[in-house]
């Protein structure tokens, strides 16, 4: 394997989840969430190529 490559293809693929999930949560965070105080959020990472790979990550982000 190539650690450059593979460094820089998964330095792309982070940038992307981070950029496109950031602009979903601000759209949800605009129209209020349904009235909500706070959003609660998941995140999951998992493959289909590597078995035991289930990273969840959670947190709340206060709408007022």
């Amino acid at each position: 394997m190539d650690e450059d490559r593979f460094n820089m293809e998964l330095r792309k693929f982070l940038k992307q989840v981070g950029v496109t999930s950031q602009r979903e949560i601000e759209k949800v965070a605009r129209e209020r969430a349904g009235g909500a105080r706070v959003l609660r959020l998941r995140m999951a990472l998992t493959s289909p190529d590597a078995a035991g790979l289930d990273h969840v990550v959670e947190a709340e982000l206060p709408l007022d």
